[in-house]
């Protein structure tokens, strides 16, 4: 009997610890509670990204009449893409076009990072300048380059004319247009993946930099011993990112060169609106662009093989 009033207290006492934790630690939400909060994020996504995907991918197995009317085509497109001199063109100049710009851009990116990291006069002034073109519109520097790289009135050949180099042809020489396209493409870009290069920097523990200039090591040592290795994960993601936009690349092909001079800069992209917009076939306009769509889910899966737990940052 004795040991009654005892009990009764420590089971207040339980209660009340439970009443508390209940309130620090409160119940997770339902499944219908979660569902409610992603149904609008979901909506959209179904009706802007998956639905346009679904739809162009069944519409590559169509083909259309003069008279507009859609009928089941198979794998007639894609015969008719594969048997084409073009399209393997195409295919060649995108493909040239991203060996030669991703690890450029991500260079030119990195070094303009490195260059703005140390604290240092005019820093804020130097961090705007490399970010500034990416502020302006992909047109606005199109049309801007066109006009400085212009055979007859271009500053950049009236430049040129007083050196031995002489005039250049830029984007009406076949064996320029695609470096000119890859250079406005990089004076643009390269300031935005500096952003995130940056970011991967001040995310390095100086403890490391300062262990490291303890045991004698030079500046050398510590960009390949500490910064390379610990940038890992930023340049995957970098490059991934790099390579999903410049397999899409297509507004300066279309205001400046039209896919020449004689198609050495004729992009995918650029070739799927020609083939709806100029020609009218949307069924090989989709079939492009499920192309288009296959290499960049492989560079996606290409992300998600590098990107795996445990990975040194």
């Amino acid at each position: 009997m004795t040991d009654a009033p005892a009990a009764t207290s420590a089971a207040k006492s339980i209660a009340k610890a439970s009443k508390k934790r209940a309130m620090l630690d409160p119940q997770r939400p339902s499944w219908a509670t979660l569902m409610m909060f992603l149904l609008p994020a979901i909506s959209l996504l179904i009706v802007f990204r998956l639905a346009p995907i679904a739809i162009s991918i069944g519409g590559s197995f169509t083909s259309q009449s003069l008279l507009g009317e859609t009928t089941f085509h198979g794998l007639g497109n894609y015969d008719t893409l594969f048997s084409d001199e073009g399209f393997w063109n195409s295919v060649r100049v995108t493909l040239l076009f991203n060996i030669i710009i991703n690890p450029l851009q991500i260079f030119v990116a990195f070094i303009m990072a490195l260059l703005v990291f140390a604290p240092g006069r005019f820093l804020t002034f130097f961090r705007v300048s490399f970010f500034l073109p990416m502020t302006m519109s992909t047109a606005l520097v199109a049309v801007m380059w066109n006009l400085l790289f212009d055979p007859n009135l271009g500053l950049v050949n009236s430049i040129l004319a007083q050196t031995p180099l002489g005039r250049q042809g830029f984007f009406f020489d076949e064996d320029q247009a695609l470096g000119a396209m890859i250079w406005i493409s990089t004076w643009k870009g390269a300031g935005y993946y500096m952003i995130f290069l940056l970011a991967g920097l001040f995310r390095i523990s100086e403890e490391l930099y300062e262990a490291a200039h303890v045991d004698g090591a030079s500046p050398w040592q510590q960009l390949r011993l500490i910064t390379l290795p610990q940038m890992k994960r930023t340049f995957l993601f970098v490059f991934v990112a790099d390579t999903t936009v410049n397999l899409l690349f297509f507004a300066p092909v279309y205001i400046i060169t039209r896919g020449g001079p004689n198609g050495t800069t004729d992009t995918l992209m650029y070739r799927a609106y020609e083939s709806s917009f100029t020609f009218v076939d949307w069924g090989r306009a989709l079939s492009l662009s499920c192309i288009l769509l296959a290499l960049v889910v492989l560079v996606a899966a290409a992300q998600m093989l590098f990107f795996k737990p445990g990975e040194g940052e």
